[in-house]
Formats: structure tokens, C-alpha cells, sequence
């Protein structure tokens, strides 16, 4: 061993001492890269997403013309650039992968033929890029009107969406796991998202501990700055874990609620459905990235071939423009009346006799 590093010693000692002879043991090394690691990088990189569309989707949850929009936009707006032997595209490929994925890291490695450092480094470059694209991909609720036709939502006059809560697996500090620790004995965040009729998201709140009470988390969102904006007259669904109050209408006890979205996401994206081993700040930045993907892809695609397949899911910059808005959370006695003449006039209607 220390014959060695004695050995290793004198060849450093006369690589520095011979700079020219230190400059054609580079170009070697280059070379090599450039002869055999390379040219697997790219044909690994085309069998993602140049084979078709089929394999794109399935590689990277999205076809390839979603896909080339995606490179552009986080290429032009979101700031990010080719590196000397790793371009946009690539970066951007990898995130996806890990995000659809979750595979263990050295096989990502492998499939990539790049190095650990290599591939935390670009996975951390799009995620920032990419979150800098959030205001061009949340929507702005409408409000139902009375002109609406959709037999599930025709009857919520005003309603601009519904409001849920799911808990998401994370990897804490020992010390912060009495914090994060769910009802169910999990280490989790506790995210809450507002969705429209279309299953787009509308916001989008992450980072709260598994202990916190949905009301709780709720509470907060609307009392943010650029926080959740419901303005009077309008409300949202929500399930029995929140009050029935000015703003959100809940269901009677004992009716399941869940957003047909979180199937959706869950889905999609599988570093989701278990702890990762990022920081507790990356995995709620990744969570967001996850719903703002969900955005994009339900934009550029017309038919969303997951939603075929959630009924085999478990459950699991704003102006005011002088609108008020809600900023409290409680339950009301005149919001239980709207809530029973709405179930009344909605029974009168589905059994014939209003």
C-alpha cells in the first residue's frame, strides 16, 4: 500500500514537472471520452426520446413535441444552457427520468454513463430552471357559471374548483421526524393543492410536517401574501378535513372525498410515492415541479392516457383589482344551509321530481 502511494506520488511529481507531457495525458483521456463514452450517451439519449412518441411517453411521461417545447422553454426562459459535453437536452431527459422513475441512483448512472456528481449537479440545474417557468403554468380558476353542462359540476354555481390534502414521504433529520410523523406513524409533508374542473392545478402549498392539520395548512395558504385567493361569493370543495365555512364547502360526514388529480400525479411521477434522499428543501421543490409537469403535459397533450387508469389507484402574480377576499377558515351556520339546500335541490333533480 504505501509502495503505492509512493509510486502514485512520483508520477503526479512528474506530470507537474513535464507540462507538455501533462497536456498529451489529457488529450488522451479526452479522446477516449470522446471515442467511447460519448457515443453511448447519445444513443442512451435517443433510445429516450428520438426511437417514438410511444417510448418518449413512457421513458419521460411526455411525447417528443412536449418534450422539445419543454427543452426550449427551460433553455430561454428558465436560464438554462449546454454545458461542454452536456447539452439541454440531456439535462432535461435525466430530470425527467429520475422524476418518473425514482430508480436507484447507480442505475441511473449506469443508463446515462454519467457520474454521480455529473448527474446531482444537472438534476439540480433544471429543477431550478424549471421552477422559474411556475406563473406560465398554474392556471386561474373560473368560476362555474349558469350556463355550465357538466353534470358534476353544473349545480356549484360559483364554484372556481376543489381543495384537497395528501401526505408525501420524506426523508427528514432524526431529530425532525416528531415533527413530520403523520397520524399513520409515516415521516411526510403535508401538501395541499386546488385544482379547476379540468384537473389542472390552481395552487399548490408544500413544505408543511405530517403532523399539521389540514385546517391548519389551509389556514396559512390564505393568509400568504400570494397565497390561496378565494374571493367572496365563490368557494371551493373540499373534503370533511376542513371547515364548512365561507369559501369551502365540505361534504356530510361520512362521504369519501379525494381529488381524482392526486391518482394522477402519483402516478405519473414516482418519486412520489416513496422518501428520496435529497435535502428536505429539494424534495418540496420537487414536489412543486411534479404538479407544474402535471400543468404542462395535460396542456400539450388532448387525451392524458393516465386517466384511463385511476380507477386502479389506490387513494392514497395575482392582482386584487379590488376584490375582497376570504381570510378566515371556520365553520358558519348560513354555509351548512347553503350546503343543505344544494344537496336538496340536487336530489329533487336527479330523482325527477324538481
Amino acid at each position: 500500500m504505501h509502495q503505492s502511494k509512493f509510486m502514485l506520488s512520483l508520477f503526479v511529481e512528474h506530470m507537474l514537472e513535464n507540462p507538455g507531457e501533462r497536456r498529451r495525458e489529457c488529450e488522451k483521456v479526452i479522446r477516449y471520452v470522446m471515442a467511447h463514452k460519448i457515443p453511448k450517451q447519445i444513443e442512451h439519449l435517443e433510445n429516450l426520446v428520438e426511437l417514438n412518441d410511444v417510448d418518449c411517453l413512457d421513458n419521460l411521461r411526455m411525447p417528443r413535441g412536449p418534450f422539445t417545447k419543454l427543452c426550449y422553454l427551460v433553455k430561454n426562459v428558465g436560464g438554462l444552457t449546454d454545458s461542454k459535453y452536456v447539452t439541454v437536452k440531456e439535462k432535461v431527459a435525466l430530470f425527467l427520468f429520475i422524476l418518473a422513475h425514482h430508480k436507484k441512483m447507480r442505475i441511473v448512472l449506469y443508463d446515462f454513463k454519467r457520474s454521480m456528481q455529473t448527474v446531482s449537479k444537472y438534476f439540480h440545474e433544471v429543477l431550478a430552471a424549471f421552477l422559474k417557468l411556475h406563473t406560465m403554468f398554474l392556471v386561474t380558476p373560473i368560476p362555474i357559471g349558469d350556463d355550465c353542462t357538466n353534470l358534476r359540476w353544473k349545480f356549484f354555481k360559483g364554484c372556481l374548483g376543489a381543495l384537497d390534502g395528501t401526505y408525501i414521504k420524506v426523508k427528514v433529520n432524526e431529530s425532525d421526524k416528531g415533527r413530520y410523523r403523520t397520524r399513520n406513524g409515516d415521516i411526510a409533508v403535508n401538501v395541499m393543492v386546488v385544482c379547476d374542473i379540468n384537473q389542472n392545478f390552481i395552487y399548490l402549498l408544500t413544505g408543511w410536517e405530517g403532523s399539521a392539520a389540514d385546517c391548519r395548512v389551509l389556514r396559512d395558504a390564505i393568509n400568504r401574501p400570494h397565497g390561496l385567493k378565494v374571493p367572496h361569493g365563490n368557494y371551493y370543495l373540499c373534503d370533511n378535513g376542513y371547515a364548512n365555512g365561507d369559501g369551502f364547502l365540505t361534504p356530510y360526514k361520512g362521504v369519501w372525498y379525494h381529488l381524482d388529480e392526486w391518482g394522477l400525479l402519483k402516478q405519473r411521477w414516482a418519486v412520489l410515492h416513496s422518501q428520496t434522499f435529497y435535502s428536505i428543501q429539494t424534495q418540496n421543490r420537487i414536489i412543486m415541479a411534479c404538479a407544474l409537469l402535471h400543468n404542462f403535459i395535460r396542456l400539450e397533450m388532448q387525451v392524458d392516457p393516465l386517466e384511463d387508469e385511476l380507477d386502479n389507484l389506490d387513494s392514497d402574480n395575482e392582482k386584487d383589482n379590488g376584490v375582497e377576499y376570504i381570510d378566515d377558515v371556520q365553520s358558519t351556520p348560513a354555509w351548512t344551509n347553503y350546503r343543505e339546500e344544494l344537496a336538496t335541490k340536487m336530489f329533487y333533480e336527479w330523482s325527477g321530481l324538481g
